[in-house]
């Protein structure tokens, strides 16, 4: 049996007779407390994924409401029944995946309770009882208590900080501020000859995934300062306190981005790139078609974009098991003070989540953590993950209420397709948005994404490749890997470097621009 490395000075290979009452005793009183961990974790675990389909209730109870009366009673209790029957899946789903997970893991965990019994008991060599229920329970401590404190605490660390000396406010609107981010590497200075960037946050993700972890050298708008870049990032105010935002459209987004635009130009007299992360992304080649930031832009950085959501077919298989009555956003929505109807960002991550509900499921998420805890301290690590702590504090308190008709624009993107010309199935100020604006004015477009993104699955981020010359590159892992993981500026697919099959970072792309 394999010793946990951090004990290996405690054991002694040969117990004498007087050993042994004592290590069972120390054994049962680590079980109980290990027992009283597990239900606390398992709770609140649990919990979490309750208060989302408290939510969700919530608004399917107000727009049923209205809906159960104006249709037949036929029509309602087929539609119910259709529902049922998705939910019956889902569920089936998941407790397929959380069953096969608990079941690994306590089959295994069994194990090493046995040999560590028959350890105690024959006073062999290996770990011995009363080790193993303390590792149990050390495990378990980190998972129910010690984690949710880090997620917590981590907020100090975690992204932006607009009250420190790290950023500048340039302008606002309002809906939006515009801030330069400043470097954090030491020696570094904005370099004013560079070619700015701007930046869009998803609206439906925050800002603060952007700028994931600084302190550790993990952030994307740093990993661009960071190289002497001026930099900037448009913010979306806050939507609560904010009417204007509450009831924004598409073309205010455009009309607000050409300000910070002009503002950006004129400050360095040169053409900005526009960089636009997962929704971000797609608002700005949005806006960017419709002919508005004619003259203050000449280049495009997205970022797991989903420019043709018709492509992800995670997404795709998802929603056609939602009848079409119960795919309005009526069931998503819900009312502010201010009388103002919104896009609940609770049930749009809960959305989110039941697409990948195999790997979502509370339990089986519990166990997955458990797995990896126990790692840990068998290999003697005694601090809870940054970055992991990080991550979920961004899947957790990042949920942001949207405006419905910027909500309507992902929507329609997710349902109709690019047309056989390259047209979106939006339009803004009343124009049609087509791709090919792109190269007739001579716009560089460079495309990032994740090989293994299941959010925004690679197709739909390089759909418009079917229509014009864009330039790709591909990092490895998921959606958040690029601000997560490769903005690390020691890591193998750093953001500023070429990489072997010649393709390059965001920040590479940008830096060459300004070469020429």
């Amino acid at each position: 049996m394999t010793r946990s490395n951090h004990d290996e000075g405690l054991r002694n290979p040969l117990l004498s007779i007087e050993e042994l009452p004592a290590r069972l005793w120390l054994a049962g009183m680590q079980s109980i407390w290990a027992g009283a961990l597990y239900w606390y974790g398992l709770f609140n675990y649990r919990k979490e994924f309750f208060e989302f389909l408290l939510a969700e209730t919530q608004s399917f109870e107000r727009a049923e409401v209205k809906r159960w009366s104006e249709e037949p009673l036929g029509a309602n209790v087929a539609d119910y029944a259709r529902l049922l029957g998705f939910n019956v899946m889902l569920a089936s789903v998941a407790w397929q995946s959380s069953l096969q997970k608990a079941l690994g893991y306590h089959f295994r965990e069994f194990q090493r309770f046995a040999f560590s019994l028959l350890n105690t008991l024959e006073g062999a060599e290996g770990e011995t009882v009363d080790q193993f229920m303390a590792e149990e329970a050390e495990a378990l401590k980190r998972v129910a208590i010690e984690f949710p404190d880090a997620i917590r605490d981590i907020e100090a660390e975690y992204g932006f900080h607009f009250e420190t000396e790290g950023y500048l406010k340039i302008a606002e609107t309002e809906r939006m501020n515009l801030y330069q981010v400043l470097p954090t590497e030491s020696g570094v200075e904005v370099q004013p000859e560079l070619k700015p960037v701007l930046t869009a946050h998803p609206y439906v993700l925050g800002p603060n995934i952007l700028a994931f972890l600084p302190g550790e050298r993990k952030s994307y708008v740093h990993a661009f300062a960071n190289q002497g870049i001026p930099t900037y990032i448009r913010v979306i105010k806050d939507i609560d306190s904010n009417p204007a935002v509450q009831v924004m459209r598409g073309e205010d987004d455009v009309l607000d981005t050409r300000q910070f635009l002009h503002v950006i130009r004129e400050k360095h007299n040169k053409p900005v790139t526009l960089n636009g992360v997962c929704q971000g992304g797609f608002i700005l080649v949005a806006g960017l078609l419709t002919g508005e930031f004619e003259d203050t832009v000449d280049a495009i950085i997205t970022v797991a974009s989903p420019i043709d959501g018709t492509r992800s077919k995670t997404l795709e298989h998802y929603l056609k098991g939602i009848i079409p009555r119960f795919r309005d956003l009526a069931y998503a929505t819900k009312i502010l003070p201010s009388g103002n109807e919104v896009v609940d960002g609770k049930i749009m991550s809960w959305v989110y989540k039941l697409m990948s509900i195999d790997k979502e499921e509370p339990l089986y998420t519990y166990y997955q953590d458990l797995d990896r805890f126990e790692e840990d301290v068998r290999h003697g690590v005694r601090e809870v993950c940054k970055t992991a702590a990080a991550i979920n504090h961004w899947l957790i308190y990042d949920r942001i209420d949207q405006p419905i008709e910027i909500t309507n624009l992902s929507k329609l993107s997710y349902r109709n397709p690019i047309s056989p010309d390259g047209d979106l199935p939006i339009k803004l100020f009343g124009r049609t948005l087509n791709l090919k604006y792109v190269t007739e004015k001579g716009i560089k477009w460079l495309i990032c994404y994740g090989e293994n993104d299941r959010l925004v699955e690679p197709p739909a981020a390089l759909a418009p490749r079917d229509f014009i010359d864009t330039e790709i590159t591909a990092f490895p892992k998921g959606h958040a890997a690029v601000l997560t993981h490769w903005s690390h500026p020691d890591s193998e697919y750093a953001l500023q470097k070429k990489f072997e099959n010649g393709q390059r970072g965001p920040v590479r792309f940008q830096l060459d621009l300004s070469e020429g």
